[in-house]
């Protein structure tokens, strides 16, 4: 059998770049040209990041097989998904059985979590819920100020007039180690990518300084939306554990702010199987996250399932409505009262593919324990790997654990997500590591920067995973990488 590589070689997509059209064709190729281009020129030229087991950049994930034939099915019926008609589709009817068994898998209680959706990804699902807290310190600035909080709100008289009038001067976004989608969430909304502030520890910059997030709250004349990395994305650490969650819900409650969990890469956490002593430390970081306001996740990566598709859970379906409802377009109204909202008007976009299929089907097919299995698998995978990595004189694990943190060390292992964040030890190696690995196309690791120096991170996230198999072929590629 012939050996199946990650990437495609230099000269294939070299030749694809040549054979690509930049300009219409006249008359047109045809089906059958055109066809064969994209089967002989343009498909050999992709990578195989999701057909891929040992892909191992962006947590990318992969697509099971019911969710492929599901994919396929969304695509030949082509159902846009924006107005809830009970009588002329079951498309919308899917959608909110899909999220209700998305609640479910969470162990969240759909009753309670009645604003919830697919997005385009995580990106969309947390510009979603920023705008939803930005409308949500709004609302209880103008209550503070004995005000009328109907007659004070962005989605009607902008952010601007409304700040304004309430004597606001900014609304900040309280964080540790954010995920860029953050900022650019933050930019999009008006609030700037300054609106950022990161308040992690010093030592460990993943979890809250709630000293100086306290500080932070009290701020005069200021609105605060509270963001938690669940899980960070470069470590895979997770920002909150013990009694946290709790800490954060009363600093929200006590001053006004709007709580969010950041949860493109940690959520799944919360379908594992209790019970194993091994995951404690992963159970511990998805503890308590229904104290918050709103939720974001990534279906494209740990649900496995095609691209696109993001998460969103809020507990306050009317403030999502009155931000994202398409006022005076009456053509896009049910004409019912029903329970399931119209889901143009609880998130961007109006136009929307049926991304619920996916999900439905690969919830449907594998159910709780086999998704919790092959999360079990990834986790497994992944302190395999640092396990090897530590044992390596030429690798070392990051981050490196401060010496007087006897807690973090004695976890060890045990923190170890689906994420290997490590360098090698010799810096002229170092700042070549990853070019190395991937020039081999046998695997694919991410780039990324780590206290100022170059660093590789593997980010497990495929359905296929076997521990066995793919860490032979990891030992093989990183000895092979120390000897050249």
């Amino acid at each position: 059998m012939a050996e199946e590589y990650v990437l495609p070689a230099k000269d294939i997509i070299d030749n694809a770049r040549t054979k690509l059209l930049y300009t219409v064709p006249t008359e047109g190729l045809g089906e059958d040209a055109v066809k064969h281009h994209l089967e002989t020129h343009i498909a050999p030229a992709l990578n195989r990041q999701s057909q891929s087991p040992t892909y191992y950049g962006f947590v990318t994930g992969g697509a099971t097989p019911a969710a492929k034939h599901a994919d396929h099915l969304a695509v030949e019926h082509d159902q846009n998904v924006q107005v809830h008609l009970p009588d002329d589709t079951i498309c919308t009817d899917v959608e909110d059985a899909a999220l209700r068994m998305v609640c479910d898998l969470l162990r969240l209680d759909h009753h309670d979590w009645q604003h919830r959706t697919f997005t385009t990804g995580a990106t969309a699902s947390n510009i979603v819920g920023l705008a939803c807290g930005r409308e949500y310190v709004i609302r209880e600035a103008a209550k503070r100020k004995g005000k009328d909080v109907n007659a004070y709100n962005i989605s009607e008289r902008g952010l601007f007039t409304t700040m304004l009038e309430l004597d606001l001067s900014s609304i900040q976004i309280l964080t540790t180690a954010p995920h860029s989608s953050l900022r650019k969430a933050a930019s999009i909304l008006g609030l700037g990518r300054e609106s950022v502030q990161d308040l992690g520890l010093y030592q460990t910059p993943h979890n809250f300084d709630f000293n100086a997030l306290e500080a932070a709250l009290q701020k005069p004349n200021t609105a605060s939306i509270i963001v938690v990395s669940c899980a960070e994305v470069n470590t895979g650490f997770f920002a909150t554990s013990g009694n946290d969650m709790h800490s954060l819900r009363s600093l929200a409650t006590k001053y006004n702010a709007w709580t969010h969990i950041d949860a493109a890469v940690g959520l799944p956490a919360r379908f594992l199987p209790s019970g194993d002593n091994t995951l404690s430390a992963i159970y511990d970081g998805v503890k308590d996250i229904e104290l918050a306001d709103s939720i974001t996740g990534d279906a494209h990566k740990l649900f496995n399932v095609p691209y696109d598709c993001g998460i969103f859970l809020s507990r306050h379906l009317g403030l999502g409505m009155q931000v994202f409802q398409n006022v005076g377009a009456a053509y896009l109204a049910t004409g019912l009262t029903s329970s399931v909202p119209s889901p143009l008007n609880i998130a961007i976009e109006n136009s929307r593919r049926f991304r619920a299929l996916p999900v439905y089907a690969t919830l449907a097919a594998y159910g709780r324990s086999g998704l919790g299995d092959t999360l079990k698998r990834q986790i497994a995978l992944a302190r395999s790997i640092a396990q090897f990595i530590a044992s390596e004189p030429g690798f070392e694990i990051l981050p490196r654990s401060p010496p007087s943190f006897n807690k973090v060390k004695e976890q060890g292992i045990s923190r170890i997500y689906i994420v290997v964040l490590f360098r090698a030890t010799d810096d002229a190696l170092n700042k070549e590591l990853v070019q190395r690995i991937n020039a081999t196309r046998k695997i694919f690791v991410s780039g990324t920067q780590w206290d100022g120096q170059p660093a590789a991170r593997f980010a497990l996230s495929n359905w296929q995973v076997d521990v066995e198999r793919d860490m032979a072929l990891i030992t093989e590629v990183l000895r092979g990488v120390l000897k050249d």
